[in-house]
């Protein structure tokens, strides 16, 4: 066990990549990001160049990173966007583009089909989850059936963090928490493999061993060390699914302790002291042994943002947020759906598509932003809503991620969701939380270990509550009021 180094974490996020280099009391010595984009080459389709995005993100931010470095390097882990597929040779080559997340809707049919086989109520039995878009064996069902050239040589099932940690260890592993997001194909109460369904999903897909997160997944080889400046022999943690890691960053890791990420999507993730499942939520194994969490996520919601930056002209992001915090609470009579990508919890309708009502000649852009801002937390109030009836509920949130600067998005999501939000003080995020699991891979830190500082707390405002209570219930009967409408036009989409 080391008693020094430095620690790196690097994070693969849907629009960036994101490394972090920490001293072991939690210092941060140095950050490194990259941008990035999603390649969309067809409708419902979402996908990473896995070397092109994640490998050479990966190599530019551990260089800079190094160049910043005034001791030697103790370790390092990683996390990323997940869960996802990529499939490589014989050779750990990729074979085509990773297929994304939930955001990644090709496999409806699948996920239909998939369902009707098993039954829901087996497959809540024996995964603590059902079939949604987030799932990996209707992906790997749709390779086999629709690219059968590239399944024929498939010899490695990497996501993110898997791929990296490959590429430096040579070690074929994966996390028990990322792989509890492939149903049907593991089961969170055998802590394990589902052989004969992942046998009808993947025939003949050699799988990855499992490990917990904060286990180590091999040590650098003289090759990656050539390649990224590394030192030989130091090891990779085996990571996992970024919202987990950045849930790690800030000390969520006990019973009743949720983390709200705003990102690119808003993940919920609330730790539990036993395995609990819904129909609605994901049901995962822990990052550490013998923890549970379950969670739920929305297809979009900081790309909601992205979207309207994009098609305004590319306004700064600070400039909207100060139009939107100059707009009222209900965005003067605007009410909007937030699922332009599907939506995964808790409606799991990938064919669900985004909505804005209320619009006139007056509507500003600040309107629109704030609307969009609002749907996304009445989104994530009927999310919690969910994990409650779920025996899920919370004792205390944190708020992660960059959507928190500003606080206009954050304030807003106390209100809907009438919680108050604990934002701490280094917002550094999922990568953070990989330097804190790399520094337990060598004895520097412990499962009890917390580097979070809290900056300030988030709390509802009064005279807003009837107002977003009335606009809640209103958004709960806009998605079945018009859900024919957009199922039809989605169709018009994938049809296209």
């Amino acid at each position: 066990m080391a008693t020094e180094g430095l620690l790196i974490g690097v994070d693969f996020g849907t629009a960036s990549s994101k490394g972090v280099l920490v001293r072991p009391n939690g210092a941060v010595v140095a950050t490194a990001a990259r941008d990035h984009r999603v390649s969309m080459p067809k409708p419902g389709h979402y996908e990473h160049d896995a070397d092109g995005v994640w490998w050479k993100d990966f190599t530019d931010i551990v260089g800079e990173l190094l160049t910043k470095a005034d001791g030697p390097i103790a370790a390092l882990c990683t996390s990323g966007i997940g869960p996802c597929q990529l499939p490589a040779d014989a050779e750990g080559r990729p074979l085509r583009p990773a297929i994304l997340y939930g955001v990644d809707t090709r496999a409806h049919q699948e996920v239909e089909e998939l369902t009707e086989r098993y039954g829901e109520d087996r497959l809540l039995e024996v995964c603590g989850n059902l079939l949604t878009s987030q799932s990996q064996g209707p992906k790997w069902l749709w390779l086999v059936r629709n690219e059968p050239w590239v399944y024929e040589k498939t010899q490695y099932f990497f996501m993110s963090h898997t791929y990296v940690s490959f590429r430096l260890t040579g070690e074929y592993v994966l996390d028990h928490l990322s792989a509890s997001m492939c149903d049907p194909m593991y089961s969170p109460a055998a802590q394990d493999w589902v052989p004969e369904w992942c046998e009808d999903v993947a025939p003949g897909l050699p799988l990855p061993t499992l490990k917990y997160s904060n286990e180590i997944a091999g040590y650098v080889t003289a090759k990656a060390a050539a390649e990224t400046g590394l030192p030989e022999g130091i090891p990779v943690g085996v990571g996992t699914t970024d919202a987990f890691a950045e849930a790690l960053s800030v000390g969520v890791q006990h019973p009743g302790e949720v983390m709200l990420m705003y990102g690119s999507t808003i993940v919920v993730d609330v730790v539990t002291d036993q395995a609990v499942s819904h129909p609605s939520l994901w049901s995962n194994t822990g990052t550490y042994g013998g923890t549970f969490c379950l969670a739920g996520g929305l297809s979009a919601s900081g790309a909601l943002t992205t979207w309207l930056r994009d098609i305004t002209g590319g306004v700064e992001y600070a400039v909207l947020t100060e139009e939107a915090g100059d707009v009222p609470a209900g965005s003067n009579g605007l009410l909007a759906l937030p699922y332009f990508a599907g939506e995964r919890t808790p409606i799991s309708d990938p064919m669900a598509r985004g909505v804005i009502a209320g619009l006139s000649l007056g509507t500003t852009r600040g309107e629109l932003y704030r609307a969009l801002l609002e749907a996304t937390s009445y989104g994530t109030r009927h999310l919690l809503e969910s994990v409650e009836e779920a025996g899920g509920s919370g004792q205390r949130y944190v708020a992660v991620g960059g959507g928190t600067k500003g606080d206009v998005w954050t304030q807003i999501m106390s209100d809907v969701c009438d919680i108050e939000q604990e934002v701490p003080a280094l917002a550094i995020g999922a990568a953070y939380g990989d330097a804190l699991m790399a520094a337990q891979l060598v004895g520097l830190a412990d499962e009890t270990t917390d580097w979070t500082k809290i900056s300030h707390t988030v709390t509802p405002n009064p005279e807003h509550k009837e107002r977003y209570d009335d606009l809640f219930g209103r958004y709960l009967e806009l998605y079945p009021a018009t859900k024919d409408v957009v199922h039809h036009l989605a169709r018009l989409q994938l049809d296209g």
